[in-house]
């Protein structure tokens, strides 16, 4: 028997995954809740891959699993995961890269829409009593503004591509994607500095890395348009929250809507949460019962084929020798 353990899940359920193991046939499916270290450790004792959500899988974690030949993350962004100790170590890091385009794409445009018609304004008006057009001052039309797209991966070319029906421009800096790629999507490719400074909507698609880590500081604020939006939807990390919120305060852009933040949940006393044109959701981009069911297959599919084609489907980091495979 194949042993999979689940490390962590925030779902009411994974019959799916346990059902998948079972028709397997030949897989031990083990599912805990661990929150540290040890908790990790000492669950994935014997484990040839585990299922993470949230908990820790650092590399004194990965270094104590000797029989790990891979670790599989519900979702797409990895950095709960140490890739370059998995790497080191001959450990596949995987995740599932299409389960939610769809519905974060769409979180996005919704976060987008409701800067672009200060929704959060006209309805702290009107519950404090207000019916009053001129909170909103001054809205503009869609149609002729600007939006930059930072990243260019799956969600922002669906975003992208659902954009192209209004009428606006679309600009979007991804170092590895070339013009010719972006301009199959209506795209036309730019510099970071380009995609800050004259954007009007300015949506954020890459991932937590060393290279994206507080990518939008006080000096990118500063390039900005004092009317223009941020919108997040990729990680917390990327955005230096200090800045925003200074930024903010200081009437540098119009205002912020935001899936991701550096600490989460967002504590109750933050600025953020007092300024009528910021928007925070939690977390919530990637949810709908269908991505939910296509997460759990996803992970579930990829370990299975770990376990009996010696070799991941979707690898994000590449092992020099998967010494770990017998």
């Amino acid at each position: 028997m194949h042993r999979i353990v689940v490390t962590d899940y925030q779902y009411e359920s994974i019959q799916t995954q346990y059902d998948m193991a079972e028709e397997a046939g030949d897989i031990e499916l083990l599912a805990y809740q661990c929150k540290t270290e040890q908790d990790v450790i000492d669950a994935c004792a014997g484990a040839e891959v585990l299922i993470s959500q949230y908990a820790p899988i650092t590399a004194h974690v990965l270094s104590k699993l000797p029989n790990l030949k891979a670790a599989v993350r519900y979702g797409i962004g990895t950095d709960t995961i140490d890739s370059a100790a998995a790497e080191r170590l001959g450990i596949y890091v995987c995740n599932v890269p299409d389960y939610g385009i769809d519905d974060t794409a769409n979180h996005t445009l919704a976060l987008l829409f409701a800067m672009m018609r200060k929704l959060p304004v006209v309805a702290a008006d009107v519950k404090g009593g207000g019916w009053n057009i001129n909170c909103a001052k001054p809205l503009y039309r869609f149609a002729g503004s600007t939006v930059g797209l930072v990243g260019f991966g799956r969600i922002a070319r669906d975003v992208a591509r659902k954009l192209s029906v209004f009428g606006v421009k679309i600009i979007a800096c991804a170092p590895h994607t070339t013009a010719e790629d972006m301009a199959q999507y209506g795209v036309e490719k730019a510099t970071f500095s380009e995609v800050v400074s004259k954007s009007d909507f300015i949506s954020l698609h890459c991932p937590a890395t060393k290279e994206t880590f507080h990518m939008i500081d006080a000096g990118a604020f500063q390039k900005m348009k004092n009317t223009a939006f941020l919108i997040n939807c990729a990680r917390g990390s990327v955005v230096d929250q200090q800045a925003l919120e200074q930024a903010l305060q200081r009437e540098e852009i119009a205002g912020a809507a935001l899936d991701v933040l550096e600490e989460e949940p967002i504590a109750m006393d933050s600025p953020l949460l007092k300024m009528d044109n910021v928007l925070v959701t939690s977390h919530v981009g990637g949810y709908s019962e269908q991505a939910i069911l296509a997460l759990q297959q996803g992970v579930m599919r990829e370990a299975i084929h770990i376990v009996h084609a010696g070799k991941p489907i979707h690898p994000v980091n590449r092992p020099q020798k998967a010494g770990r495979y017998r």
